[in-house]
């Protein structure tokens, strides 16, 4: 996701990440109270934010979001560094910046997501058989087992077991209560990799035939998993 006030500014992101496979543009905004209305409904994964925006500034927008993604910094202003890191960002990319230090700032962005859960569940102990969840007024008990796969929705997710179950938390936050069984293959699912049935070019078949979508970024580590079964 690109956030900057300046076309052009938009538009030389968007060449560079033309050239980066793993990359897709999902929207360009103008200002933070587009980006604040997108991810309100969208879950993205990188995040290129300019900080001199009108109305809310990039710097102010961090620190309202609860939940973000990975970000990288786009500004002609260095005096905001030591700030913007402070807010945990991945990069700093002063303007103007060549595609080679773009690359560098993309590939931070990759080696933190390989270390935490957003591509793929950490290992944990097998020793986890259960969970429980809360639903409307409810709270739920969940046999792992019972769980097909588990879709992003907003600030909710919905698990599918032999009924759809919705409950307020992220995909992210979910997936560290969830066993090594689980795998992440798109930005908005998490699949019971017992329950594959078939792969099908860029998608996956459960054994329900429910059909989902995998994602360039995630085919890897699908095709990983598959070979350390």
């Amino acid at each position: 996701m690109i956030a900057d006030d300046e076309p052009i500014a938009r538009q030389i992101i968007e060449n560079y990440i033309k050239e980066i496979p793993y990359l897709e543009v999902v929207s360009a905004c103008k200002n933070a109270f587009e980006v604040m209305t997108f991810l309100q409904e969208n879950n993205v994964d990188l995040l290129f934010l300019d900080i001199n925006m009108p109305k809310l500034s990039g710097i102010s927008l961090l620190k309202t979001m609860q939940q973000k993604p990975q970000v990288i910094i786009t500004t002609a202003y260095p005096e905001y560094a030591v700030e913007g890191f402070e807010l945990s960002v991945a990069d700093y990319l002063l303007k103007p910046f060549s595609l080679e230090r773009f690359i560098q700032a993309v590939i931070k962005v990759q080696q933190r997501l390989n270390n935490n859960t957003n591509n793929v569940i950490v290992e944990k102990e097998d020793t986890i058989k259960s969970i429980y969840v809360k639903s409307d007024k409810k709270i739920i008990k969940l046999d792992l087992d019972s769980i097909n796969y588990v879709e992003a929705y907003g600030n909710y997710i919905k698990i599918y077991t032999d009924q759809m179950i919705l409950t307020p938390t992220t995909l992210s936050d979910f997936a560290e209560k969830l066993s090594n069984d689980f795998i992440r293959i798109h930005k908005s699912f998490i699949v019971n990799f017992n329950k594959l049935k078939l792969i099908d070019g860029n998608q996956m078949v459960l054994k329900n035939d429910s059909k989902l979508p995998i994602s360039k970024s995630y085919r890897k580590l699908v095709l990983n998993k598959i070979d350390n079964v």
